[in-house]
């Protein structure tokens, strides 16, 4: 887990400290251009200069030699630059407050799994929300309290804390109940649902602890938790995705029909398996930077690097 603070040294904090300010200064000057055009310049800037320092395309090509073999280069150079660019679009949507709430809540969500919320919340039963780093993934957190739905979130900590502090209070403006993961939100997380609450989850993430699952035909260490505590407390989990549109700018939210309940282990390989097809389907749209096949205590991928 990352550390607070108070626990790096003098250099890692003046690290951190000067990297924030840097990354909050341009983000200030982005957010000054109108969200019609804030939103592809972001996408560019991660595409074409920080994504290139930071290494994403050999991490994209590692992950697509795990999982596309065979893909031609043509298609490998296009999604080494729009994946970064999805990225990018994210990044500064979660910080343009109104203007995004605005731009993602004009329609409701779409699906079947949109009635199974309604039926599951008239019942007073809680659900999951369970998406992946997909498309935006706050999309759909920013556009339910309109139609009456208070969505909790759990969230990992940034290791850069004083970037964690901002970056975490730009979510809270699309829904402003999140739960840090670890003890003490793990209790606050567990409380909503049993008030019958709606939490909004990720789970496409490497998680120490998790079990060996499939994902794009390879072993992907995963979480069983979501799984475990819909099984404990009676939730529904509703697969649920917001997919950008070709103009770049608007989402289709969707919601699938509810993963049956049964044992967590099939219950989250659903998940990964729905997740996947969502993946197939829009290329670009998954992150595809994430270090998803890694290996832990002899389980993932042993070589899982990139």
């Amino acid at each position: 887990m990352p550390l607070d603070a108070s626990q790096l040294t003098v250099r890692q904090r003046a690290g951190y400290f000067a990297a924030n300010i840097v990354l909050r200064g341009f983000l200030g000057l982005v957010l000054m251009i109108p969200y019609r055009w804030r939103v592809p310049f972001m996408g560019w800037v991660v595409s074409r200069v920080a994504g290139p320092l930071a290494g994403f395309s050999k991490r994209i090509r590692h992950n697509l030699s795990l999982t596309f073999p065979d893909m031609p280069e043509d298609k490998i150079r296009h999604l080494c630059r729009a994946v970064p660019d999805n990225a990018g679009r994210t990044l500064i949507e979660n910080y343009s407050g109104a203007a995004f709430i605005d731009r993602v809540s004009a329609h409701p969500p779409t699906g079947p799994g949109y009635a199974a919320l309604q039926e599951a919340q008239a019942q007073g039963k809680p659900v999951f929300l369970a998406s992946g780093h997909f498309g935006n993934y706050n999309a759909y957190r920013a556009n339910l309290p309109r139609y009456g739905f208070e969505t909790g979130s759990l969230y990992r900590r940034m290791a850069n804390p004083y970037f964690n502090e901002h970056y975490v209070a730009s979510m809270k403006q699309s829904a402003p109940l999140m739960f840090e993961q670890g003890p003490s939100g793990m209790r606050g997380l567990i409380k909503h649902l049993k008030s019958g609450g709606v939490v909004a989850i990720l789970h496409d993430l490497h998680v120490h602890g998790g079990s060996e699952l499939r994902f794009f035909g390879q072993p992907a260490v995963t979480s069983l938790v979501t799984a475990e505590l819909a099984l404990k407390y009676g939730a529904v989990i509703i697969p649920c995705y917001a997919i950008r549109q070709p103009d770049g700018l608007s989402f289709k939210l969707e919601m699938h029909a509810p993963i049956p309940q049964s044992d967590a282990m099939t219950m989250t390989q659903a998940l990964n398996d729905d997740l996947e097809a969502m993946v197939r389907e829009h290329m670009e749209q998954w992150f595809w930077i994430h270090r998803r096949w890694k290996p832990w205590y002899g389980l993932g991928r042993e070589d899982g690097g990139g």
